[in-house]
């Protein structure tokens, strides 16, 4: 069950903060040989890999028509509407990250810009397992369609009589992705990363994944194929005070927990009465979850800590830098204000991070496992490159040539500074 530690000392932070790990001996090897063997033998190494690992054998990878229209058939009205108003919130968000041309003339007669272009080809990944993410078509597909992107190839894997499940094909259709296959694991990750005759090679991949996809992720950059982040298993640190709701706190924790058993949950408190009332109430929901077994699991790389000032629970929280942070204490905006590693923040007792993960607007596709220091999650940036663009004038140059020639010829480059000066003295020239 849940750990309890009560004011520890800063020295013993690191420890708290290490999550679950498990072995990657033998992901390398595995991985290497599925890019080699799809390297080689393109569909035929794909389908199969997922007839050894998902027990399925396929005729054909590609998702059909008709196969998207009768899982449409078979979503719920009410889950068409829900995910109607997520897509709507999603894109109303992401919709203000594209960026205006933003002219500036650095001196007179040097102008400069940037404007953004679209990724040429994004692969999708949604897992399909036990819990089949069709929320992560939306955060994925939606700031892919904004950006413009106009190739986008989604897989997921097959269940064991080779379907895929209906939401996720009814989303993908709602955003116009045609290009769905029916692969999961390292060989999906493989085939959008190499390319084969049916899946189109990728220029940057998305999409969270377990451990060989995501081992498949980094291996994938070997081959010239950017992704979006690294990825670990999902987590969440609550920062409460006792005005804090106990059950609001304990429900949260067991959002995370029920993920899988590598993710971690973390409850920092400055109220050991809420610490105390919040393992009661997480107690009770836990028993009558479905996922009883795999949020347990969670649980036992988990903690409660109390500390003594709310200052003290910013700095442990930017420390660990988590995926999802919650504030749920008084005058938590202001709180806020002190966060400078996260993923995505929460703030008050009623900004739940399942609404963050479905509906809210804002993405769910976020770094975990500290990487909140040095990366951001999925947004429209995430679908654009940026390119730098200038004009410079007949008197641009005249203005700022000689500088250029002065740094080019101390750093021994003289081409770069013939470029120049041969410039300046055809104008000097034509003065004359």
């Amino acid at each position: 069950m849940i750990t309890t530690i009560e004011n520890p000392g800063k020295e013993t932070w690191p420890q708290l903060m290490e999550r679950a790990a498990k072995s990657n001996a033998d992901l390398g090897s595995l991985v290497d040989e599925i890019f080699t063997n799809v390297a080689n033998a393109g569909d035929e190494a794909v389908i199969g890999f997922t007839q050894k690992f998902d027990k399925v054998t396929l005729t054909s990878m590609e998702v059909t028509v008709s196969e998207i229209s009768h899982a449409i058939e078979n979503v719920s009205a009410e889950l068409k509407e829900a995910i109607t108003m997520a897509k709507q919130n999603i894109i109303n968000f992401h919709s203000a990250q594209v960026e205006k041309i933003n002219t500036i003339e650095t001196q007179p007669g040097v102008t400069c810009w940037r404007e953004s272009r679209a990724i040429n080809t994004v692969g999708v990944y949604i897992p399909g397992g036990s819990a089949p993410l069709f929320s992560t078509v939306l955060m994925v597909g939606v700031p892919a369609m904004i950006a413009g992107c106009p190739n986008v190839v989604l897989c997921t894997p097959p269940d064991k009589d080779g379907n895929i499940h209906p939401a996720i094909l009814f989303t993908a259709n709602l955003l116009g992705i045609g290009k769905i296959y029916k692969v999961g694991g390292a060989q999906a990750v493989a085939a959008m990363s190499l390319g084969t005759k049916s899946i189109a090679k990728c220029d940057k991949i998305f999409g969270p994944g377990n451990q060989f996809v995501t081992a498949a992720k980094k291996h994938a950059q070997n081959f010239g194929t950017a992704i979006d982040m690294p990825a670990g298993p999902s987590e969440v640190l609550i920062i409460a005070d006792d005005t804090a709701d106990a059950s609001f706190v304990a429900s949260d924790l067991l959002a995370q927990a029920e993920h899988g058993p590598d993710s971690q949950v973390i409850l920092l408190t400055t109220s050991k009465e809420m610490a105390t009332k919040t393992l009661e109430a997480l107690q009770e929901q836990l028993n009558v979850l479905p996922r009883k077994d795999i949020a347990t699991e969670a649980l036992k790389n988990s903690h409660v800590i109390l500390l003594n000032t709310l200052a003290e629970c910013i700095d442990f929280s930017n420390s660990y830098a988590p995926e999802h942070l919650i504030i749920a204490t008084k005058d938590a905006l202001a709180l806020g204000a002190g966060v400078t590693n996260a993923g995505s923040v929460f703030i008050g007792n009623y900004s739940c991070e399942s609404l963050g993960d479905y509906a809210s607007g804002t993405n769910h596709t976020l770094p975990t496992h500290g990487y909140a220091r040095n990366y951001s999650g999925v947004s429209v940036d995430s679908f654009v490159k940026k390119i730098t663009f200038q004009n410079i004038t007949e008197g641009g140059i005249q203005q700022i040539g000689a500088a250029v020639v002065c740094m080019a010829e101390n750093e021994g480059l003289q081409a770069h500074a013939n470029a120049v000066t041969i410039r300046l003295n055809k104008l000097s020239d034509a003065e004359y």
